[in-house]
């Protein structure tokens, strides 16, 4: 398979990091430009992660017509326009989470990625990982029972970098916008189904552009099945996943950050006892643009197309409205 070209709009820390070292590393994909509004800071990020050209806008690295698919890791309210922009430039985007600010913009999003016939992907790089395929096979095989619940945490503490994106309201900040959206799709993705209704209670500080530091939550599925959750960014490091049956449970102790080791490793409690599962250990950033390469080459479907980025914002808008209004949101 050729590999897909790769353009980068930004020079986010996530970027840098992560995700531009996992398309390097993968099979299907090479990062050939980044692009800022600041040249010197592309050419620094150039020189530091060995990609080739260095743009100064990301205009000009949107006419570079050699580029195929864009990575946006940009503040969560430039996400709708430079996504449009991209897909009008018959690129194929694959969009930092949350997809943008609320439902309507997304569906904005969905239209033009449609219109242009570009792919669109959010980027939840863990749902790539086999260990979340693993978790559903003993989810589904009974092995713990009937599902009763799951619960999700998401936390850590940046609180004293005032000048973070993070804090800045307007821009999409907040902690169920940076990490709340992690157990709300890990939710969605391993029950199959949609929410009907949430409930969540936020710490809103002032000191932060009154954004929420802390939330905790409550997702209402059918058949009595509930998500419980909690995220913030101003709370000691979590990342958990447990799914709760009538005969046993699963713990995933380092849910959405892979560290490529037996941290990786989820465990299985029942009546004979506690079982570790091992799982490859890969790189789920790297599995991601395998994902989008194989798309886009047709050879096959986008396991998560944008249609999903919709679902999962309609319950990010009615988790945010529910703090806000300290209230029972319906989610339709």
């Amino acid at each position: 398979m050729e590999k897909v070209r790769w353009g980068v709009i930004g020079s986010a820390n996530i970027a840098k990091k992560s995700v531009i070292p996992g398309i390097q590393q993968s099979e299907t994909g090479e990062v050939v430009a980044i692009a800022s509004r600041n040249k010197e800071k592309a050419e620094e990020a150039a020189k530091e992660l060995s990609i080739p050209i260095a743009y100064g806008s990301y205009e000009e690295l949107l006419n570079d017509s050699t580029i195929e698919a864009v990575y946006i890791p940009l503040p969560n309210h430039l996400h709708k326009e430079w996504t449009i922009r991209a897909a009008e430039a018959g690129k194929h985007v694959l969009c930092e989470k949350p997809a943008a600010l609320n439902t309507e913009e997304v569906k904005e999003m969905e239209a033009a990625c449609e219109k242009a016939g570009v792919v669109f992907a959010e980027a939840f790089m863990y749902r790539y990982h086999p260990r979340y395929a693993m978790v559903r096979e003993v989810m589904e095989s009974g092995r713990i029972g009937e599902i009763r619940g799951i619960h999700g945490t998401f936390t850590f503490n940046n609180a004293e970098d005032s000048s973070n994106v993070r804090y800045k309201k307007e821009w999409g900040g907040g902690s169920l916008y940076d990490v709340g959206v992690y157990p709300i799709s890990a939710a969605r993705m391993l029950l199959r189904q949609e929410p009907q209704a949430a409930t969540v209670h936020a710490f809103f500080s002032d000191e932060h552009d009154g954004v929420d530091m802390m939330a905790s939550g409550l997702l209402e599925f059918k058949n009595g099945v509930a998500m419980t959750f909690d995220c913030g960014m101003w709370a000691a490091f979590r990342n958990t996943l447990e799914i709760v049956g009538t005969e046993g449970r699963i713990e995933v102790p380092s849910a959405f950050v892979a560290h490529q080791s037996e941290e990786d490793h989820f465990y299985v409690m029942t009546n004979d006892g506690k079982s570790e599962v091992e799982v490859p250990k890969l790189n789920q950033y790297a599995l991601q643009a395998d994902a989008l390469g194989r798309t886009i080459r047709g050879s096959e479907p986008l396991p998560y197309p944008v249609s999903d980025a919709v679902l999962n914002m309609k319950v990010l808008d009615a988790c945010l409205r529910s703090a806000e209004q300290r209230q029972r949101i319906e989610i339709k």
